[in-house]
């Protein structure tokens, strides 16, 4: 059966090629790959679709790992977690053991941290936003007198970073090398060197790099041209709620692309993302110590873009939240940026909840 409400369609206004791009791109991404063809010598899944079905969340998940001092602050990585700070259990290509978690003499000084698979459906448009735009949302924010205070996660090579929960990549090529190589094992030219393992192999049944670059490409742009799924019944009165609330503050309903991005149907647009692209502190509660991702804390999050909510069954980076109302609470814990934002949720009568919680959904 053939869904009427698709997550993984096309660009409104897609021309001929893009749609070429889009559907051999596509290919690679439904492609599940095998050993002989790459795969290992560790790895999470064997293909993309795995972990982000239809374009969609899930219902893969990775876990990430760290290991803090007893003050909570990152400590003993290379002792203790040698093989970095991904949980990859599948192996094969002469592996014996995947990587798993450590077994430290104080195991509270572990920290795990599941990501759930994130949609990829509008991700082109993420990428698309002018830098500018950014800036003008971390600009704003901080000339407010509010806790809202976000900022931009500047990378190593001065890009401004935008895609991943801590905005630690700034395109769609790196998101797609860092993908095949750190999820399934798959190396490339962007990304050819096999990830640590306990074994100490460096290289798996396809001698040399695994993949052309013109494979990392094809994925990227089939990601780059799928669209942001289409929205219906977005009532005025959640639309202004969700404003006055403060949910605005951090999820700015649009964002301005570049006028030269080179997919034209995406360039000097207004993309309706519901993020600021900015990183934000929500508090120990929420926070997973893990550090290494662009200037980001353990604490801090990029603003997740309210794409496709109603494709979603669980909330925030690791889906503890069962419910849009729950993930809206769990923002407010002490030191949020968020916690004014939850005590005006709190203080609306429950038909306003109900009313704001109904537009979220249909976003």
């Amino acid at each position: 059966m053939i869904s009427d409400d698709p997550s993984d369609a096309p660009i409104a206004g897609a021309t001929a090629d893009d749609l070429r791009v889009f559907a051999e791109g596509g290919l690679v991404f439904d492609r599940v790959f095998r050993p002989s063809q790459g795969v290992g010598p560790v790895f999470i899944q064997a293909s993309c679709r795995a972990c982000h079905g239809a374009g969609g969340r899930g219902p893969g998940s990775v876990t990430r790992l760290a290991i803090v001092d007893r003050a909570g602050e990152p400590a003993d990585a290379a002792r203790w977690l040698p093989y970095g700070s991904t949980a990859r259990r599948r192996f094969a290509a002469g592996a014996t053991r995947g990587v798993t978690a450590p077994v430290p003499a104080e195991p509270d000084r572990l920290l795990r941290s599941m990501r759930v698979g994130p949609a990829v459906f509008g991700r082109g448009w993420i990428e698309a936003v002018a830098d500018e735009s950014i800036l003008a949302q971390e600009r704003l924010q901080a000339s407010a007198a509010g806790q809202v205070s976000g900022r931009v996660n500047r990378l190593a090579d001065g890009r401004i970073g935008r895609l991943g929960v801590r905005a630690r990549l700034a395109d769609l090529e790196s998101f797609a090398a860092e993908a095949f190589q750190g999820d399934m094992g798959l190396t490339s030219p962007r990304a050819p060197a096999e990830v640590p393992n306990p074994d100490g192999l460096t290289d798996d049944l396809r001698p040399g790099v695994d993949l052309r670059d013109d494979v990392v490409r094809a994925a990227a742009g089939y990601v780059r041209r799928l669209a942001i799924p289409a929205r219906a019944g977005l009532a005025e009165p959640g639309r202004r709620l969700f404003a006055d609330v403060g949910c605005a503050d951090c999820h700015a309903p649009s964002l301005r692309t570049r006028a030269d991005y080179p997919v034209a149907a995406m360039a000097a647009q207004d993309a309706a993302l519901y993020s600021d692209l900015l990183l934000h502190d929500l508090g120990p509660s929420l926070a997973d110590g893990i550090t290494g991702e662009g200037v980001a804390t353990g604490r801090e999050w990029r603003t997740a873009p309210l794409l496709g909510v109603r494709f979603s069954r669980s909330f925030l980076h690791d889906g503890r939240a069962g419910s849009i109302e729950e993930a809206v609470r769990l923002h407010g814990g002490d030191g949020s940026e968020a916690a004014a934002s939850v005590r005006r949720f709190d203080a609306l009568s429950a038909g306003d909840r109900a009313a704001l919680v109904d537009f979220v959904r249909r976003l």
